[in-house]
């Protein structure tokens, strides 16, 4: 019997990615909570990207080069960025585009998502391009964030639902050295790496800090003040 892949279908409610039973549609409006004013400023993103002073008075950029569907993008664009979200599946990034074109006509999260666009294609290769100056990008940002999809645990009744599905589409960190590599010839002020709480660091790479939770760590590497 063939596997069924995954597959994309409209909704009422808005583009969905299904398999084997599981339907998948990314929704900013979701994040809500987490993204008001009292609850911002105390997600671990938010603390690793503002650590300290040294963005203060000035627009902020970033440049999620594993977007996904587009989550912690979100965070980052509420605390202040001007975010590029780089996604390289089609099905993914229509996904993203949908999330986005919603979030948009939504005057709750219109504003956040006015800060945000989707990209598709290889960031990598994007990266290259700024490392050697010849990106339509005025120069670098101020932060790239890198979120290589976590290797697959052993049960996976233990793996969220949309990790399953996507999964399905992209490889668990198949290309973590290559992604770190570009990301510090790009030479943005700094790179975040999202990382499971106890894996070692991406690419051999070590943080200059990082922002811990029971889960999850953000490891931080600061490359120029």
């Amino acid at each position: 019997m063939t596997q069924e892949r995954p597959y994309l279908t409209s909704t009422d409610w808005g583009l969905a990615l299904k398999w084997e039973g599981m339907e998948l549609i990314a929704d900013f409006g979701a994040l809500r909570q987490r993204t008001s004013p009292g609850r911002l400023g105390s997600e671990l993103l938010v603390k690793a990207a503002k650590h300290d002073k040294l963005f203060r008075g000035k627009e902020l950029t970033a440049l999620d080069a594993t977007a996904g569907l587009g989550e912690d993008s979100f965070l980052l664009a509420a605390a202040g960025f001007r975010v590029s979200m780089y996604e390289r599946d089609p099905m993914i990034f229509a996904l993203l585009e949908d999330a986005l074109r919603r979030a948009g006509s939504d005057p709750d999260t219109a504003p956040i998502a006015s800060r945000m666009t989707a990209v598709p294609g290889d960031s990598i290769e994007y990266m290259k391009k700024l490392a050697e100056g010849i990106s339509d990008a005025e120069g670098p940002p101020d932060i790239i964030y890198l979120d290589p999809m976590f290797p697959a645990r052993k049960k996976s009744g233990l793996i969220k639902k949309k990790f399953q599905i996507l999964q399905q589409l992209e490889a668990p960190e198949t290309d973590g050295e290559a992604l770190i590599k570009a990301a510090i010839d790009a030479s943005p002020r700094r790179i975040i790496v999202k990382r499971p709480a106890k894996a070692p660091v991406l690419g051999g790479v070590r943080a200059d800090y990082s922002i811990k939770g029971d889960v999850i760590r953000y490891d931080c590497i600061i490359l120029r003040p």
